[in-house]
This record gives C-alpha cells, structure tokens and sequence, in this order.
C-alpha cells in the first residue's frame, strides 16, 4: 500500500487514540513497514499541539453592523456626510422623476428660466414639499425612540407609520405616491446595507421618514437636514427643467445660486414649523402629477 494512502486513511479515523489490531502471523515485509509508519504518525498526531488540529475561524459576514450605528463623526466630517446624502449620485432613482415638470413643459406653463423659478419658489412657499420638510424633526424624534429598547418602542414606531400615512394622502398622484414609496425603500436598503437598518419593520419607509432615517445615521443635525431637503428637491427639479424647457446648465446653475437664499430662510422656518400647521395649495402640482402619465411621449417615469 503506498504511503499516501495510508496517511489518507489515518486522517479519516476518529481522533481519539487509534486502536492497531495485531499484526497477523503472516505478513510480507512491505505491509509491516507501511504498518509501523502509519502508527508512529498516529503517535505524533495525538500528541500534537491543540493549535494545530484546530479549524479555522469562519470569514466574519460581508455586512456586519457597527456596534454603534450612531458614532459621532469626526470633526469636519459632518458636512461631508450631508454632502453625500444631497449628492445625485445617492442610488435611490431621483433622477428618473420630474414631479410634473413634464406635463408643465409640454403645455407651455414653464417657457423659460423666469418660469421656472416662480414654479419652484411656489411649491417651497406653499406645496407639499414644506409640510415634508417640516416633518423632518418630528420624524427623526420617533425613529431614534422606535430604535431604542425603551417601553415606548412601539408606539413610536407606530406613531412613524401614521405620520407616513398622512404625508402620503397630501399626494394627490398615486403615481407620486409610488415614487414616494420607491425612493424611500431604496435609500433605507441602502442604509441597511451600510449597516443602519431602519426601526420600523413590515414595510420600507417612504422618502421622508427615510430621508429623517438617514439624518440620525449619518449625525446630522434636524435644521441642517430641512434645509438639505429643500436643495435636493430643487437641484432635482433644475437637472429635469436642463433637459425639458430647455434650459441651458449656466441658466440652472444661475437659478440654484438665486434660490439659494429663499431656500435658506425658509428652511429656518420650517425647522420650528409644526406641520400640522400648514395646508398644501399645490393644486396646480397635483393636477401636472396626474397629468403625466396621460402624456403622449414623455422623458421621465410616471
């Protein structure tokens, strides 16, 4: 028998001490030589250091949760981190919306870049989109108590899925409810894929309680996280408003940096805004979403 395979069938044995059957009376020289060699091995394994027999660790899992999801940032990376959740490289679909704008365009509503500055300085002044972003707090203030092992737990993240009901019906489009619902799940699967799993269970969070999610992750204060809301809707809308009016990229850009300080002041006010305050008089925004998808040819996803 050759020597490999006698080691082979060594290591197949159960580790405790091997039992040798007696050598038979008739045994020819080769099978007494591969016989002794086998047992001094199965000597030197038993005796062999624990470390050696011991397997290895398994790999740890390819998306471990911090232990402390909510670290503070370094200094100066706080405005980093708002930087990347305003960025348009956020994987969450925004880009494939215009929120009406569409409809508008192709009915001669928005002609040009005047138009469309007193579009969006109307919806931050008095559409949905204030009351979401006066949400914003409210729903941080919930989902950190809905994260936490306290006995009020539950009825936080209960009290999260019925402010999401109430920012939903304030969307007159199923279509933007869709998207409502879409944008949300994507940016919380991607905060559970970086290891910030969203409190609220049985169905993902709609685009603000994610977006107000997202602040407690990444360490960003309430006010700051308002006003982040506001740009990013706008920035959006002006990268839809480049492609459909047309409206050139200087022209944008000149909108953003002239927005810039309504944008700011209004953020200020809605960060101490009670929503439940405020009414929605986008009637005109409701009926341009609803439009959409009646358009014959059209850009961006309905």
């Amino acid at each position: 028998m050759p020597q490999e395979a006698a080691i082979g069938m060594l290591m197949a044995m159960p580790m405790a001490t091997p039992r040798i059957k007696a050598t038979p009376t008739t045994t020819t020289p080769a099978e007494a030589t591969t016989r002794a060699m086998a047992t001094g091995m199965a000597r030197r394994l038993t005796t062999a250091p624990a470390t050696l027999i011991t397997p290895p660790m398994a790999d740890p899992p390819a998306h471990a949760t911090p232990s402390a999801p909510f670290a503070p940032p370094a200094p100066g990376e706080a405005r980093l981190r708002l930087f990347q959740l305003v960025s348009p490289a956020l994987p969450v679909g925004a880009f494939s919306y215009s929120e009406g704008l569409e409809w508008l365009v192709q009915h001669g509503r928005l002609p040009d870049g005047a138009a469309v500055r007193a579009w969006l300085e109307a919806e931050c002044r008095a559409g949905v989109l204030a009351i979401e972003a006066a949400s914003l707090p409210e729903l941080m203030d919930l989902l950190r108590r809905a994260g936490g092992d306290g006995p009020g737990a539950r009825e936080a993240a209960l009290a999260v899925r019925e402010w999401e009901s109430w920012l939903l019906a304030q969307r007159e489009a199923p279509e933007l409810r869709a998207q409502q619902r879409q944008m949300g799940g994507s940016l919380g699967q991607l905060l559970a894929d970086l290891g910030w799993p969203p409190p609220v269970e049985a169905a993902p969070l709609a685009w603000t309680a994610a977006w107000a999610w997202a602040g407690l992750c990444l360490e960003i204060p309430p006010a700051e996280l308002v006003e982040a809301y506001l740009y990013a809707w706008t920035a959006s809308q002006l990268s839809a408003a480049v492609r459909l009016v047309p409206l050139g990229p200087t022209e944008a850009q000149r909108l953003q940096l002239a927005l810039a300080p309504g944008l700011a002041h209004r953020a200020r006010e809605l960060a101490t805004c009670d929503p439940r305050t405020l009414w929605n008089a986008g009637v005109g925004a409701g009926l341009a979403q609803l439009g959409h998808g009646e358009l014959y040819s059209r850009l961006f996803r309905t």
